[in-house]
């Protein structure tokens, strides 16, 4: 299973790039598989400040919706438009083209409370 190492995770099994104070957030290989096809990404929370863990968005897959928990406060500033004609990109690449939203982040120390890759592995098994 796909877990990049130069990546941070969350137990709500997103992903997170940090690139100075910019994060970019997608759901991650797991997440993706255990959800089944993707078929629609909401995302309302565009130029809104979230505390960690708000949800930002849903994920919707045939066989269920998910809620989609940001793993750092800050403000939404970009959401990736492309998902809404080709939601399905989020189970081809999760960790490329399938992401979600930047976030500006308000609290750099929340950064430390994200898992490593390999704390991540453990956490799924893989």
């Amino acid at each position: 299973m796909s877990v990049p190492s130069n990546l941070k995770y969350t137990k709500d099994h997103e992903w997170v790039s940090i690139e100075g104070d910019i994060a970019t957030v997608g759901i991650t290989h797991f997440a993706q598989k255990e959800l089944g096809d993707i078929v629609y990404v909401e995302v309302e929370t565009l130029d809104q400040t979230l505390a960690k863990d708000e949800v930002f968005g849903t994920v919707e897959a045939v066989k269920t919706v998910s809620d989609l928990f940001l793993p750092l406060s800050g403000e939404i500033i970009a959401f990736n438009e492309d998902l809404e004609s080709t939601p399905e990109t989020v189970n081809s690449d999760p960790y490329g083209a399938g992401w979600m939203v930047k976030v500006k982040i308000s609290n750099a120390a929340e950064i430390e409370e994200l898992l490593s890759d390999e704390a991540y592995k453990e956490l799924i098994g893989a």
